[in-house]
């Protein structure tokens, strides 16, 4: 008679005598992606199998302020700050039965001459969180005269096992009416608007979390500045 023999460090028999996977030891086999901004939620319930989540969280990023200078002068706007990353590999035990989800939204670019808004945290179950990242700011007035407007700090880090703060928004100069605008800030997944050196409104950001490049006005014209990127959650499944 054939015998059958199989390695315990991957099965197992059941109580009913079937050969089964042992849990925890199938590996990745499904994710879970939230990239709307806003509240969820993650019901542990759903997946039976689970032994373990790896968690990424990206906050969103900063807009960038508008820029209206007066004729014959020139305003350049710096970058936004794009959002803090965050990271954790977590026990399926140690989860709740429903675990709240938040993805940040990207800040609100100025309009005028206002300052872009800050962008939102974004977080998983309260255990994993990242930071957004800092609005660009609206300092420089117009003029001709050479100047400089500082870029803006991350606003810190956010808790994990892995966490990183968002990069810093670019500075701005300018040089009678000549001028560069700041880059907006990277984050882990995503990338910072370019600086302008021509008039324009602010620029956008690609992928998750950076942030938005300055606007850049001469003679009169007014330009807006631009949203920074939405944040968002990874949830990698585990069996």
């Amino acid at each position: 008679m054939a015998s059958v023999c199989a390695c315990g460090e991957y099965f197992e028999i059941n109580d009913e005598g079937e050969l089964c996977l042992t849990p925890g030891t199938m590996g990745l086999r499904e994710t879970v992606q939230f990239d709307e901004p806003g509240a969820h939620q993650f019901v542990t319930a759903d997946y039976p199998w689970l032994a373990r989540v790896r968690v990424r969280v990206q906050g969103a990023g900063g807009g960038s302020a508008g820029a209206k200078a007066n004729q014959n002068e020139l305003i350049s706007r710096p970058g936004g700050g794009g959002g803090g990353y965050s990271e954790s590999l977590l026990d399926a035990s140690a989860l709740g039965a429903v675990e709240s989800v938040v993805v940040g939204t990207g800040g609100a670019g100025g309009a005028g001459n206002s300052p872009g808004a800050s962008g939102g945290g974004s977080s998983f179950g309260g255990v994993v969180t990242a930071m957004g990242g800092r609005g660009g700011g609206d300092g420089m007035v117009s003029d001709t005269t050479f100047t400089t407007s500082n870029g803006v700090s991350p606003l810190g880090l956010g808790t994990g096992q892995i966490t990183n703060a968002g990069g810093p928004g670019e500075g701005s100069l300018r040089l009678e009416m000549r001028g560069l605008s700041g880059k907006g800030g990277d984050s882990t997944l995503g990338f910072g608007g370019y600086g302008r050196s021509t008039s324009g409104p602010g620029t956008e950001p690609s992928g998750a979390g950076g942030g938005a490049g300055g606007a850049f006005s001469a003679d009169g014209n007014s330009y807006n500045g631009a949203a920074g990127g939405d944040g968002l959650v990874i949830v990698e499944l585990y069996g």
